[in-house]
């Protein structure tokens, strides 16, 4: 008996099945989608000893059950295919080439934002326990989550940011977005994280840390129970940060993706 070849193009489809298998598991990792996952490999499972024991009936009504199990798997699992999808798009630093063809880049530089009202505004709101979520735009378009709020398009100042937070005013639910010296939209609909956080995390800094997973914006976050600061970038988000820190947190932040693009200049 001699031994099953194995050839480079062999190890290569193993490797691309392992990074996929892989990928699926990291999207779907913190979720109920694993569990729905095994529920799917039974059901497949009983369907083969059924149509090995030549059971017509079951293995039919079986059949049928799986024929519409692609578009059910879509309905299901929505949110985790577009997280996942989402991470790919993010790995934009590989495909830049695209982005010098296509021009997708709305490049903003640190000089473009006056930072000095939305600093002093997260500051004067956390000492007064407001909740707030503003969103300050770099680079990735933020068209989706504009449109899913109210439309503003006003200059950036703290009396316009305190009061849209304002508690109970018809504003304060959702996010804020930041478009250089304009706050463009209110009321913003902003994409909850998909990673598993302490339980202490509130609604906001979920929203925070989820947005900075699909984009490159910097979101900060003030907590309506402490009046702490958090600010949230490439999927990661750090807590407590000191109301005369911020600035230079975010500016920070900035000047690491100013020095990203200067890494991959357009032509």
């Amino acid at each position: 008996m001699g031994f099953i070849p194995f050839t480079f193009v062999d190890a290569i489809d193993i490797l691309l099945v392992a990074s996929l298998f892989y990928s699926v598991y990291r999207a779907m990792k913190g979720t109920s989608a694993p569990y729905i996952m095994v529920g799917i490999f039974v059901i497949y499972l009983v369907w083969i000893l059924v149509k090995t024991f030549n059971l017509v009936l079951f293995s039919s009504i079986l059949g049928q059950i799986i024929s519409v199990g692609v578009i059910a798997i879509l309905i299901i699992f929505q949110p985790e295919i577009r997280h996942f999808l989402q991470a790919i798009g993010r790995q934009r630093g590989r495909f830049e080439w695209l982005s010098r063809i296509f021009n997708f880049r709305n490049r903003r530089t640190e000089q473009d934002i006056n930072l000095e009202p939305i600093v002093v505004a997260c500051q004067e709101m956390g000492a007064d326990k407001v909740g707030a979520l503003i969103i300050i735009k770099q680079d990735d378009d933020l068209g989706v989550v504009v449109e899913s709020g109210i439309s503003i398009d006003a200059k950036v100042s703290t009396a316009l940011l305190e009061n849209i937070f304002f508690k109970n005013a018809p504003l304060h639910d959702g996010g804020v977005v930041i478009s250089g010296d304009r706050v463009v939209a209110a009321k913003c609909v902003l994409p909850s994280t998909q990673q598993e956080v302490p339980k202490s995390y509130g609604m906001r800094h979920r929203a925070a840390l989820g947005m900075s997973e699909v984009s490159d914006a910097i979101v900060i976050a003030v907590s309506e129970e402490t009046g702490k600061i958090s600010v949230a970038h490439d999927s990661t988000i750090k807590r407590g940060v000191e109301p005369q820190n911020l600035t230079q947190t975010i500016r920070k932040l900035m000047r690491k993706n100013d020095r990203r693009r200067e890494d991959n200049p357009e032509k």
